[in-house]
């Protein structure tokens, strides 16, 4: 009788248990959070830096024409004093509204703040209008100033960043821009150049994606153009046979996912140097082989934004940077990952800050 009862009161107390735990499954909402809305708080009781001033001086090698006004250049040019940036690149796409002629006019009273970068002009392919194309890249580097080119950006279809006339179907290892690059080397005008975009943007758009959250806004479709693999095939090529050139790859190369294939690249190519813009939060989640990798190649990495004007988009890069702090949030990178800082030396901090963009552009002229 005895194991009768414990055996009623044992099946009860499991049927209980069975029932509770199905009901508090079905009314859990974590069962119907989208990964998309997921924002979490961190509760960790850690090191939280602010960097409100770089270490170093710095000059931004990615930036571009964002403003609207007069009044809002001044007010970006204190940002940057705040902040510890002496001057900007102004990189000229054909998604800015003004011609190049007039973002030089607009930002003539703060010239010590910025440096312009001009495009290509496709607008005559054939070898007469190359030539012309040639001549108005001087006129712009001699008359107007402009100390390199780009942002060159191609995703797929060519050099659609290009202005007055898009460059599609035009990529970088294009034999009919040649002269253009080999024009780039007389000048002493660096290219810089957006190739192909994330690598989760190519990869299928499911459960497998590690980057999914941020993937599925800007995800690639390759029917009519040229995947990632072809994009770093035409840049290798335009590198590898214009070695007088200057080329800076914007967003690390869009490499972070592979930095011994970066590494590689820098190690073939002395003309090739990378900007780390815009690319925050795909190399801070990644914090120890990042920052091994920024270590080595010190001496060919260039600082850039690329996110605005905002102090706080600053002091993030700067906390990633400088700083120890590990598992913390950039919302607006869309990601569902954590970032943590890369604690890097003076020494190359001193160079990614400054010493290598400065050499480009001074010692290279």
């Amino acid at each position: 009788m005895k194991n009768c009862t414990f055996h009623i009161f044992f099946v009860s107390v499991a049927w209980l248990l069975v029932s509770c735990a199905a009901q508090t499954t079905e009314e859990s909402p974590a069962k119907t959070i989208l990964l998309k809305d997921f924002a979490p708080k961190v509760v960790n009781n850690i090191p939280v830096t602010h960097v409100e001033r770089a270490k170093f001086d710095i000059i931004d090698m990615h930036s571009h024409d964002y403003v609207e006004n007069a009044e809002q250049i001044a007010a970006w040019c204190q940002t940057m004093d705040e902040v510890g940036v002496l001057n900007t690149a102004i990189m000229h796409c054909s998604w800015i509204g003004r011609p190049f002629e007039e973002v030089v006019e607009l930002y003539a009273p703060y010239r010590d703040h910025f440096r312009f970068w001009c495009c290509f002009d496709y607008t005559d392919m054939s070898p007469e209008g190359i030539a012309k194309a040639c001549d108005l890249l001087a006129r712009y580097h001699n008359e107007l100033g402009a100390v390199g080119v780009g942002e060159l950006g191609d995703k797929g279809e060519g050099d659609t960043y290009a202005r007055p006339t898009d460059g599609k179907d035009i990529h970088i290892d294009d034999p009919r821009i040649k002269p253009l690059i080999e024009k780039c080397a007389e000048l002493k005008m660096p290219i810089s150049i957006h190739i192909a975009e994330p690598y989760w943007m190519y990869l299928p758009m499911d459960e497998t994606n590690d980057g999914l959250v941020n993937a599925v806004n800007w995800h690639v479709d390759t029917t009519n153009c040229y995947g990632y693999d072809k994009l770093m095939t035409t840049f290798e090529n335009a590198v590898r046979e214009n070695p007088q050139t200057i080329f800076i790859a914007c967003h690390y190369l869009n490499m972070n996912h592979d930095l011994p294939r970066l590494g590689a690249l820098l190690d073939k190519y002395p003309n090739l140097y990378i900007d780390i813009s815009a690319r925050v939060a795909e190399s801070a989640h990644t914090p120890r082989a990042t920052r091994e990798f920024l270590i080595k190649y010190q001496d060919r990495v260039l600082f850039g934004t690329d996110n605005g004007m905002d102090a706080e988009m600053y002091q993030m890069i700067f906390r990633v940077l400088e700083t120890n702090d590990e598992h913390f949030y950039m919302p607006e990178s869309e990601y569902h990952w954590s970032l943590s800082g890369f604690n890097l030396p003076d020494e190359v901090l001193k160079k990614i800050y400054h010493d290598n963009a400065e050499r480009i552009l001074t010692e290279y002229r």
